[in-house]
Order: structure tokens, then C-alpha cells, then sequence
């Protein structure tokens, strides 16, 4: 069988980018079961409350919801375990001194086959307040509307 080739999507956190300001992101790998890929290669995860935290120089991933496999047997897996994620040495430890101060988080942004193999991708966060979230909305549709205007003019100018 030839091997996978590019990347395809599986989950995505979009309410993090809305409740977080999302400063460096990072590639990770994840450890999982059998019957875990396979219900992910069928499309079904949920990144909604899912963060990560760093133990013992392993980053883990907490609370990702990965349902049951429908074919599975006794050997599936439970749908919401930790999950060890694989990222280099400097890469943790570079983690680990941004997240000191508090009020950052690591928050799973997507969840995607990266050429067959089961990736994470993390984003370093510190929430967002309700008046910047706000502002974020006012600046998006201030934009959408510009080009909007934009395209208008455009048209009437042909």
C-alpha cells in the first residue's frame, strides 16, 4: 500500500484563537493505541477542552476527547486518557521557560495526519479578556467590510 501524502485535518480547536492570543507554535507527535488511529482516521476527535502541561520534561496531553472505535473490542481504548506527546529536548525545554511566568497555557490547536502519522499542533496562549476579544471581532469585521467596499468599487469601475 503507498504511503499517505500530505496533511489532512481531523480536528481543530477554533474556539482557542478566539479565547487565547496565540504567541509560538509547535509541531508534536502523539502516542496512541490502535484503536485510537482508527477512529481518528475515521474523523472523530474533539479538541474543545483539551490543554497541555509539561511533567517531568514530557509534555502530555490532557482531556482531548478520542471516541471509541465502533469495531473495536475489549482492548479499546478510553475516550478521554492522557496521551504522551513526542517533542525534542530543546523544544520542551524551551516550553517549559515560556510557560513559567504565569498565565500561559498550552493549548492543542488541530489534530492531523502529517504524511500518515498523528499529529498535534500546540500553541503557546495567554487568555484573552472579554474586551479583547471585543476588539479582535471589531478589527475582523472594520476589515471585512473594507474589502467589501473594495470589491465594490472594483466592480462599478469596470
Amino acid at each position: 500500500m503507498p504511503k499517505e501524502k500530505g496533511r489532512s485535518l481531523v480536528a481543530s480547536n477554533r474556539k482557542a484563537r478566539h479565547d487565547y492570543t496565540i504567541h509560538d507554535t509547535w509541531e508534536a507527535g502523539i502516542v496512541l493505541s490502535g484503536t485510537e488511529v482508527k477512529s481518528l482516521r475515521a474523523g472523530h476527535a474533539n479538541l474543545t477542552d483539551a490543554f497541555a502541561t509539561v511533567d517531568d520534561g514530557e509534555v502530555w496531553l490532557r482531556g482531548a476527547h478520542i471516541p471509541e472505535y465502533s469495531h473495536g473490542t475489549w482492548t479499546n481504548h478510553t475516550a478521554r486518557r492522557t496521551r504522551k506527546l513526542l517533542l525534542n529536548r530543546r523544544e520542551i525545554v524551551k516550553i517549559e521557560r515560556e510557560m513559567g511566568p504565569g498565565g500561559t497555557t498550552l493549548i492543542p490547536l488541530s489534530l492531523y495526519f502529517n504524511d500518515g502519522y498523528a499529529k498535534v499542533e500546540l500553541g503557546l496562549g495567554t487568555g484573552k479578556r472579554e474586551y479583547d476579544k471585543r476588539h479582535t471581532l471589531a478589527e475582523r469585521e472594520g476589515r471585512r467590510e473594507a474589502e467589501r467596499a473594495l470589491a465594490a468599487r472594483n466592480r462599478r469601475a469596470r
